[in-house]
C-alpha cells in the first residue's frame, strides 16, 4: 500500500488499507493488480481522473491540424501575378499546410503543354529552400497537379 502522502506503508490486509483511506477520507485506488502483493493506493480518484483529462486535453491543444491549400495558375500567368501566387504558397508553407498548386490548360494551350510543365519547375526551385516536392507535376484531364509539403523544421 501506499498512503496518501506518497509514502509506502508496506504490505497491510485489504481492511486495514480500506480503513486507512476511509480515516483519510479519499479512495483506495489499485494501481497494480497483476503483481504479487497487489498494490495500492490512498488518493482522491475524482482529483486523479480530472488530472489526467487535463493532461489529454493539453497535448491535444499542442496538435495543429495539416490542410491542403490550393493556388490555381494558367499557363500565361505573367510575372506580377506569379510573384503575388508564389508569396501566398510561402505563407502557406510557413504556416505548416501543404500546397497543392494546379496549372489548367483552356483550348489551344493544351498544344504548348511545355510552357506549364516550365512554370512549375519554377514554382518548385523558388519554393525549394521552404518546402519539398511531394507529388511531382502530374496530368490529370485538363490541369497539371503538384503538392508542395513544408520542410521539417528543428
Amino acid at each position: 500500500m501506499i498512503g496518501a502522502d506518497g509514502e509506502q506503508v508496506g504490505v497491510v490486509p485489504l481492511a486495514e488499507a480500506l480503513q486507512a483511506a476511509q480515516d483519510a477520507s479519499l479512495d483506495l485506488v489499485q494501481i497494480a493488480g497483476d503483481s504479487d502483493p497487489i498494490v495500492c493506493k490512498v488518493m482522491d480518484y475524482g482529483k486523479h481522473l480530472f488530472d489526467i483529462k487535463k493532461t489529454k486535453a493539453a497535448s491535444k491543444k499542442k496538435q495543429k491540424q495539416q490542410q491542403v491549400k490550393e493556388i490555381k495558375f494558367r499557363p500565361g500567368t505573367d510575372i506580377g501575378d506569379y510573384k503575388i501566387k508564389l508569396r501566398n504558397l510561402e505563407r502557406f508553407l510557413n504556416d505548416g499546410d501543404k500546397a497543392k498548386v494546379s496549372l489548367r490548360y483552356r483550348g489551344r494551350e493544351m498544344a504548348h503543354q511545355e510552357l506549364g510543365m516550365e512554370m512549375l519547375k519554377r514554382i518548385e526551385v523558388d519554393l525549394e529552400e521552404i518546402g519539398t516536392v511531394e507529388q511531382y507535376p502530374k496530368m490529370e484531364g485538363r490541369q497539371l497537379i503538384m503538392v508542395i509539403a513544408p520542410k521539417k523544421r528543428k
